[in-house]
């Protein structure tokens, strides 16, 4: 396995003149309007999948192994042995290898194959890029040699890509809500039964704003890796009073305030948070359906406080901009969204007053941070499929 930085042209010459498509696949990045950091809890989330995507361009190469993959946001070409199949010092690629060598645990025959990536989805805003390019090489391979797995058994196998080959234990809610999601709904997760509600939304008059900090503190992996340890520390405090608890899906706010006392600081507040969170996400599907908008953004911002202030997951970029949106009536709610420690945020602005709030907001940030804020405006949209076969 080797990664070439490359011209394109000479790339075209060499491995892809005359490419003929035998498969596309559109993979979308996903928003997550509340339940952040519940997933891996077993808990309950609300994401929908949206209109900025990956495109993957897919061909058998008549190869038993050899495998050629050029990624035009990386300007980046990857070639791959399926005999040989590791993790790189490459951190994009793993999101690939791990995902083929899922595969082939699961006796999938997979042959050489070449693809061309091409990218809407700006790197590390917390949109899921990266499960984004998993489910889509998951589905473009399965297609593409007809394996036959299931929806289910590729998101499944994505995120086990990811904990195995990039190390990030995440929760299944990016791959679930990027495969399975549906235009003009969200989805209501229950991330310990896979079971799921799609959720119709219509918030005109208003639009949904990301608004992307364009930072990273590069403590995402370690800390959200943390954060699930300290979870499952008060689950296993938890526990010793009462047995039949296996997560902090079953937790309450009254059993965790009997048990404060047997719990350090740290440890209550993350699960406080968790379970406060929990309960936002199904308050904040019933608002959805009444279609109050108004609470929905209310709870997004209560959301943010457990974030910043109990699981202490937010920045000051990220509290920056959802503290300047407290000033704006024209805001119905704003909230970080993803792991956390940079990426986006997420707002709802009504449309009439979305260009200037881009204009004075990007300003504002800019005069504080001296960085240039990146606004996108984004709908709910279909998840991974094949578009030409």
């Amino acid at each position: 396995m080797r990664t070439q930085k490359i011209n394109l042209k000479t790339l075209n010459k060499t491995y892809f003149e005359n490419f003929e498509t035998e498969l596309t696949v559109s993979s979308p990045g996903r928003i997550n309007f509340i339940g952040e950091h519940t997933d891996y809890n077993n808990g309950f989330v609300l994401p929908t999948a949206i209109d900025k995507k990956i495109f993957f361009s897919f061909r058998k190469n008549n190869t038993i192994d050899q495998c050629n993959l050029y990624s035009k946001s990386y300007n980046a070409f990857l070639q791959i042995d399926l005999t040989n199949v590791v993790i790189s010092n490459e951190e994009w690629e793993n999101y690939i290898l791990g995902v083929i060598k899922e595969l082939q645990n699961k006796n999938a025959v997979i042959e050489g194959f070449d693809c061309i990536i091409e990218s809407e989805l700006p790197i590390g805003a917390g949109i899921s890029s990266s499960a984004a390019l998993e489910c889509g090489i998951a589905l473009g391979l399965n297609s593409l040699f007809n394996l036959k797995f299931s929806l289910e058994d590729l998101i499944k196998l994505s995120r086990d890509a990811e904990h195995n080959f990039v190390g990030t234990k995440c929760g299944i809610m990016d791959q679930f809500a990027v495969v399975m999601s549906k235009k003009a709904h969200t989805l209501l997760i229950d991330c310990k039964t896979l079971e799921y509600e799609l959720i119709p939304i219509n918030i005109f008059p208003y639009k949904i704003l990301l608004l992307n900090t364009n930072i990273s503190h590069n403590l995402a992996t370690s800390e959200y890796n943390k954060r699930r340890r300290e979870c499952e520390i008060g689950v296993e405090i938890i526990q010793k009073k009462y047995p039949d608890i296996s997560s902090l899906r079953e937790v309450t706010i009254p059993i965790l305030e009997d048990l404060k006392s047997n719990l350090n600081d740290t440890i209550y507040n993350r699960c406080k948070y968790v379970v406060s969170e929990n309960n936002r996400v199904q308050e904040a599907v019933e608002k959805l359906k009444k279609g109050d908008l108004k609470s929905l953004g209310t709870l997004m911002y209560n959301s943010h406080q457990g974030l910043r202030h109990l699981y202490n997951v937010s920045c000051s970029e990220l509290d920056f901009l959802v503290d300047f949106s407290l000033q704006h009536e024209n805001v119905l709610g704003a909230r970080m969204m993803g792991g956390g420690f940079g990426g986006c945020t997420i707002n709802i602005v009504h449309e009439e007053y979305t260009k200037e709030y881009i204009k004075e907001i990007s300003s504002a940030y800019k005069k504080v941070f001296d960085i240039d804020l990146s606004a996108i405006e984004v709908s709910p949209s279909n998840g991974t499929h094949v578009e030409y076969h």
